[in-house]
């Protein structure tokens, strides 16, 4: 992520990269800028903006520290690895009312998002009645010993790394949700954290969400299905910079008009394909437009990080998870596999 955002940053016109703090890198020069040995070192150079694209038990320090001396704050997603962390870095905005800050949740900026967002809000098709979203990894080789896997740094699994996204896009289409439940496991990878999870999301409007988290998908998927009053659409693959989600599309389908007994259960479909992922750039012009302007930041708030960190939380709450929280499912006996 660090790498994606020095390039949005090279590209910007009014952006220009000051320095970077990199333990991780043996030769700093490849930045092309200063390279400093640790974050407060950064921050005393006096910048005006921060891009945090740390790990997870990094980023509400570093975020916070950043908002004390007055920096605008870019902060990858997930906001650290609790509840706790996110409220933490929203104390820290509110006394720092200059700055601005955004989490990068930059998947509502994918073009077939913001089409169907586009369809969704003309209210073309009706309202939104059901949202129903699949997001998964292959796995692969070293993904046990990935730093995404451990409590101590990740701070949750597939659901807090990679889930989280599709909870954005919920409450995207949807707004908050008042009711959550849901059920995590780890069905197959021999992590601390869970490689499954199953969220269920209803609002006080009845509209209903369904998310499938996973890590055990055997390939990279992502398919966000909206169920509307008069159609539906779904978005399936996912612009990226390896190409392993496939083709990013948008599938348009409406339901059939009185007099269509033919199209009854076939209805009328029409598909868009994109090739360009333009959500790294616009989620940056967004943020700078707002400090140039003094605008709020409208995408990607501290609320919005909140919120799907509060879904999380609860999830991860429900008694039921506690025990697939600390290794693997046990193995089924003889007895239970007949």
């Amino acid at each position: 992520m660090g790498e994606i955002r020095r390039r949005n940053i090279e590209a910007h016109p009014d952006l220009v990269l000051a320095g970077v703090t990199d333990p991780r890198v043996s030769d700093p020069s490849r930045f092309g800028a200063p390279a400093f040995s640790d974050y407060q070192s950064l921050l005393d150079d006096k910048l005006d903006v921060v891009f945090v694209c740390t790990p997870n038990n990094l980023t509400p320090d570093v975020a916070v520290a950043a908002l004390e001396r007055g920096c605008h704050v870019f902060c990858e997603k997930p906001p650290g690895r609790t509840l706790a962390d996110i409220v933490r870095i929203r104390a820290a905005e509110a006394a720092s009312p200059g700055s601005k800050l955004i989490f990068g949740f930059n998947h509502r900026h994918h073009p077939g998002i913001t089409d169907a967002k586009a369809i969704v809000d003309s209210g073309s098709l009706g309202g939104v009645v059901t949202l129903r979203g699949v997001y998964g990894k292959s796995g692969g080789d070293g993904f046990e010993g990935s730093w995404r896997n451990d409590p101590q740094v990740g701070g949750g699994g597939i659901l807090l790394d990679q889930g989280i996204h599709m909870l954005d896009l919920f409450r995207f289409f949807c707004g908050d949700f008042e009711e959550v439940t849901g059920m995590t496991v780890t069905s197959h990878w021999d992590i601390p954290v869970e490689d499954n999870a199953f969220v269920l999301l209803r609002n006080s409007r009845g509209q209903m969400a369904q998310l499938h988290s996973t890590a055990t998908a055997w390939k990279h998927i992502f398919r966000l299905e909206i169920g509307l009053e008069r159609g539906y659409l779904a978005i399936n693959g996912l612009l990226s910079k390896t190409g392993s989600y496939g083709r990013e599309t948008l599938l348009i389908g409406r339901r059939p008009q009185r007099g269509e007994s033919a199209a009854v259960g076939n209805p009328r479909e029409e598909m868009s394909y994109y090739d360009r992922d333009p959500s790294w750039d616009l989620e940056v012009n967004h943020f700078v437009e707002c400090i140039q302007t003094d605008r709020p930041v409208s995408q990607g708030t501290s609320l919005d990080a909140l919120r799907v960190m509060e879904i999380v939380d609860r999830v991860y709450r429900e008694p039921a998870n506690a025990p697939f929280r600390t290794g693997r499912m046990p193995a089924a006996t003889e007895g239970e596999r007949s």
